[in-house]
């Protein structure tokens, strides 16, 4: 991309006194007309480069220019290779820790990165995810449509969406567009979707970025306190945060938290087998009752044979 190539020419003139055009093409891997038209726009953009003809020519930025050779620390450059490279994990690809290499020409000691900080961005379905992210970035960026078929907890639907932004939030990819069946702006989530494929061009709408906050994604329905073994807690570290719950007298944890529906209830109730007792709220006791019996009666022939 023009930009992500402009940014690289920048960086390496802030960190070598000149280099020569032929350079910059070969580096970018683009023509040398392509470099020289760069180099106007970094120009009209108010960079002032000079540009040097002869044997020891080249471009390099105005003498006494006052700017920040360094343009990145080291400590920086690190902190966004760190970025890119969780990009990498999702695409399967190498071009974004490319792009770096680009930005830090000139500065290889910069490229080892913090090695640190690993950002894994992939999902155990990387081989399914990977395909749809490139697919749905590519219809974002000629701004085409896409259909799929979406499934959820409240059935199948097909879905014809204009694509604006990919987010990657709550441990899960999703994608932020104009759906036609719902005339409104909805978050899908990229593993609920199959069948995917392009469709016909649209005109953008005016559009900002979704509110994120989780309370307003998925509104709580029910506060929920529960009796929980010890054996359990670090489920309730993990999901929920130490402060969720403390210990009673008799060693077992009581839990209070917010679920956004009660068959979100039923099921992290009895995901504990018998080491959870719902206590409130008092109306769903009877549900998880009943959930347990559905499943005895499937087993229970097995287990009188």
């Amino acid at each position: 991309m023009k930009i992500d190539r402009m940014i690289g020419i920048l960086s390496i003139l802030l960190q070598q006194e000149k280099v020569t055009a032929p350079y910059l093409a070969e580096k970018f891997e683009v023509s040398r007309r392509t470099i020289n038209r760069d180099i106007e726009a970094l120009c009209m953009a108010g960079i002032p480069l000079v540009t040097e003809p002869g044997q020891n020519g080249g471009v390099s930025i105005m003498e006494g220019y006052k700017i920040d050779r360094t343009l990145f620390t080291t400590r920086d450059m690190q902190a966004l290779l760190a970025g890119l490279r969780s990009l990498d994990s999702v695409s399967g690809t190498n071009q974004y820790v490319q792009l770096m290499e680009k930005l830090s020409a000139g500065a290889s000691n910069l490229l080892a990165g913090d090695t640190h900080i690993l950002i894994d961005l992939s999902s155990w379905y990387k081989s399914a995810l990977s395909p749809k992210i490139e697919l749905l970035h590519n219809a974002i960026l000629s701004e085409n449509k896409v259909s799929f078929t979406y499934h959820s907890p409240k059935g199948e639907s097909m879905r014809t969406v204009e694509p604006y932004d990919l987010i990657f939030q709550w441990a899960g990819w999703y994608l932020w567009g104009w759906c036609e069946r719902r005339e409104a702006f909805r978050l899908f989530k990229l593993m609920r979707m199959t069948d995917l494929s392009l469709g016909e061009s649209f005109e953008k709408r005016a559009v900002s970025l979704p509110s994120l906050n989780p309370k307003q994604i998925f509104p709580p329905q029910f506060r929920v306190t529960a009796k929980i073994d010890p054996a359990f807690k670090w489920r309730l570290v993990e999901e929920f945060g130490p402060e969720s719950f403390h210990a009673l007298s008799d060693g077992m944890l009581l839990f209070s938290g917010e679920f956004v529906d009660r068959q979100s209830v039923v099921g992290w109730i009895a995901s504990f087998g018998g080491g959870a007792e719902l206590l409130e709220p008092v109306e769903l006791r009877q549900e998880v009752l009943r959930f347990a019996d559905e499943i005895s009666q499937k087993y229970r022939p097995f287990s009188e044979t």
